[in-house]
């Protein structure tokens, strides 16, 4: 690991190296696959390949541990594939490069992999140890977590048989997540029929940006705007005022971002030219004010444009505009266990006119699957009312907080014991793997947490080194103080 020998826990760097020489971009895990096969093989232990590509490898307890219930240990071996734009690099057959800088582990140019291969380096290093005491464990790798939870979702009931579950790719030292939200998508379609735009009209471009944006679990309780609510609540307003044509609207981007960006193209009587700019203005001044500590970078524009032949049918733009100002965005309900926990949300994701229809995406999501299914409705009422055709997908479920959890406990006395302070236990309003395996494994009492990352998914992402000898020393205490069957 070039001059890194001096790392602790050694065992658990020297595995880190490994798994970093092992090429591992989300869908194409082969090489890794085969990998941790191997793996388990040369150990003697039992090691399983199920259908979808996750790996189970168990290892017996050690002497004396065999009544302790069954500890499953969990992190997905699949990595995010960023790099600068000047680094030559493939992600296909390259071994990820890395270095240290003070107390951070870095890679060159590329996304660094600890996300979540630090995990698999823990439990490789479990597996291999001779030294640790322990009950049964089981090691579930998961596949392709980044880009569509495959792995997790393919996961079928009776593979693995643990009565906890420690899942190792939270990225903050001293947290315990107990709670994540489920999701689904909801998508509305508004077909239109193409009007000519009336001789003498001005034709003009409408957009805001500089948005802070931000992910749509974590971020959608931070008061930030959504720039397609800007761009509708504009719209709306002049539609109601005057004779506008929607010409095209192209806003927002992927489903799980609040969008930062957006713009539309309209016509208008000429009469009406100036009052557009003027009507602008004072939209971006009341939206500074009421976003006046989350968006300090947001800019309102519009720019004249060539004359547009055809537009969105009025009738149309009027039913969905409607839509989209009724549509709901942001928080819709907290925790009745956690005061600080968004319990269900909706996020107004994207809007595109493409050929022939308009396509609004959105996103729900909530700690509470009924709770989620309601706010699909919500959704969708308000969708069809403007005549869309509406859809929400399958969506994954969400991991409800067990107050009663024994690994919870188990781990908050331990790290207490160990560091003197107290962890701060959490619940995220956004999706992990856990939400998954609670679905099909109901029983499973589980808790997640690991060191500190930062900057993941880009090439900054790094490892804050001493986090990681603090994560194996809880996870060791853990183990030696799980109760027996």
């Amino acid at each position: 690991m070039n001059g890194k020998e001096n790392l602790q826990p050694a065992v658990v760097f020297d595995c880190f190296a490994e798994v970093n020489k092992v090429p591992r971009p989300s869908k194409r895990e082969e090489k890794m696959i085969d990998f941790l096969k191997a793996f388990g093989e040369s150990l003697g232990l039992e090691t399983l390949v199920d259908a979808v590509g996750n790996v189970l490898i168990k290892k017996p307890a050690t002497p004396g541990c065999e009544q302790m219930k069954t500890v499953v240990l969990q992190s997905h071996f699949d990595m995010v594939c960023e790099k600068n734009a000047d680094v030559e690099f493939d992600f296909d057959n390259d071994a990820i490069q890395t270095y240290v800088d003070g107390d951070w582990m870095k890679a060159r140019g590329t996304t660094l992999g600890a996300d979540d291969g630090i995990g698999v380096a823990m439990q490789m290093a479990i597996l291999k140890s001779t030294d640790i005491k322990h009950g049964p464990i089981e090691c579930l790798f998961t596949r392709d977590e980044e880009t569509g939870l495959t792995g997790a979702m393919g996961l079928q009931p009776g593979f693995m048989t643990g009565d906890f579950l420690i899942n190792l790719d939270s990225e903050d030292e001293g947290q315990m997540f107990v709670s994540c939200a489920g999701g689904v998508r909801t998508t509305a379609r508004f077909k239109f029929e193409e009007e000519s735009v009336p001789e003498g009209y001005f034709c003009f471009k409408v957009g805001v940006k500089g948005l802070t944006g931000g992910h749509s679990g974590d971020d959608i309780n931070k008061k930030r705007a959504n720039a397609n609510k800007l761009l509708v609540r504009y719209l709306m307003a002049e539609l109601e005022k005057t004779d506008l044509r929607l010409v095209d609207i192209q806003s927002g981007g992927l489903h799980n971002a609040i969008p930062r960006e957006g713009y539309a193209v309209c016509a208008v009587p000429f009469a009406e030219k100036e009052q557009m700019r003027i009507d602008l203005n004072v939209l971006a001044a009341q939206a500074a004010e009421e976003y006046s500590v989350t968006e300090k970078e947001m800019e309102f524009y519009l720019e004249s444009q060539p004359a547009a032949a055809k537009a969105i049918d009025r009738k149309t733009a009027q039913a969905m505009l409607l839509s989209l100002q009724a549509v709901h965005n942001g928080v819709f309900a907290m925790s009745q266990d956690l005061d600080w926990l968004v319990e269900t949300s909706s996020n107004l994701a994207s809007i595109h006119k493409l050929d022939g229809i308009v396509e609004v995406t959105t996103s729900q999501r909530s700690s509470v699957g009924s709770a989620c299914e309601y706010m699909a409705e919500v959704i969708r009422a308000a969708f069809r009312l403007g005549g869309a055709e509406v859809e929400t997908n399958e969506g994954y479920p969400g991991w409800k907080m067990n107050p009663n959890s024994v690994i919870v406990k188990i781990a908050e006395e331990s790290y207490k014991r160990l560091f003197g302070k107290e962890p701060k236990i959490l619940a995220i309003h956004a999706g992990l793997e856990c939400g998954l395996f609670s679905e099909k494994y109901p029983h499973l009492d589980m808790v997640s947490f690991g060191p500190t990352l930062r900057g993941v998914h880009s090439p900054d992402e790094r490892l804050l080194i001493p986090t990681v000898q603090m994560v194996w020393d809880h996870l060791l205490d853990i183990l030696v103080n799980i109760p027996n069957k």
